[in-house]
């Protein structure tokens, strides 16, 4: 049976660049369908990949997986198949990058090494998660660019590197750890709760977002007044994220109890 793409339906609701970002996706879907092929998307955070995931549930005759090369990872492929298809068994086309050198004793960190990549001439969606550690850095990316960064990158900030190719298996995935803060805020203010979360002042917290620095359900987030809710994510870019895990109701001053899961 052949399916057609309803895309008004695909792309409903969405406004600006979400629109334009789900009409690529249209785009992808409406290949897969004629050509009964799968198709992969570029790499999306989990706000812009949850947004193609929610897409593809209103289109019919497609089946569907994200892929960022570990369980875990932030930065997502969207893999679009027939429905005829498993997703499990489609290519998700991710490459994956060692990038070592002597960094005399300094730490060049994750903006250093996306930073060499995308000097390079590269958009930002066809790198996915970037793992740094002591040794360097190992990067997760779109299959069909590795050959180009094999053969141009050579440096980060001033450092000399070594590329090497390696498989999924060889990721150093860093544990996560998990700290549980039991709060009471004045509201569910974005500043607020954001400011408990991460154990510094409101009026910093407030700074933060003016700067553009905080990210809810990683959309930047400029408005300390935004209000926030249970599952709702706050993260600041090299600080980690908090998740609104509870929100546990009033004490008799209208305070409110909520419990926050925070992720370094």
């Amino acid at each position: 049976m052949r399916f057609q793409l309803d895309r008004e339906r695909f792309l409903a609701g969405a406004g600006g660049e979400n629109r334009e970002l789900l009409a690529r996706a249209a785009d992808l879907a409406e290949a897969v369908l004629r050509s009964r092929r799968p198709a992969v998307t570029d790499f999306y955070d989990p706000y812009h990949a949850g947004l193609v995931l929610s897409a593809l549930k209103r289109a019919a005759g497609l089946a569907w997986r994200s892929d960022g090369g570990y369980p875990g990872a932030e930065r997502r492929r969207v893999v679009i198949c027939p429905d005829c298809t498993d997703p499990g068994e489609a290519d998700s086309r991710l490459g994956y990058l060692s990038i070592t050198g002597d960094f005399h004793g300094s730490r060049p960190g994750h903006r250093d090494f996306l930073g060499a990549l995308l000097g390079l001439g590269l958009k930002r969606e066809k790198v996915g998660d970037i793992l740094v550690d002591g040794k360097g850095a190992q990067a997760v990316i779109a299959a069909e660019v590795l050959p180009y960064i094999m053969g141009n990158l050579f440096r980060v900030g001033r450092w000399e590197v070594a590329l090497e190719e390696i498989g999924a298996a060889d990721l150093r995935v860093p544990e996560e750890r998990v700290r549980t803060v039991n709060a009471t805020v004045s509201s569910l203010r974005l500043d607020s709760v954001a400011a408990a979360g991460f154990g510094m002042s409101r009026t910093k917290m407030a700074g933060y977002i003016a700067s553009e620095r905080v990210y809810l359900n990683w959309q930047v987030r400029n408005s300390p007044s935004r209000p926030v809710g249970a599952g709702d994510v706050i993260s600041i870019r090299g600080r980690g994220r908090v998740e609104v895990a509870e929100i546990r109701g009033t004490s008799r001053s209208g305070r409110i109890f909520v419990l926050l899961k925070r992720y370094y």
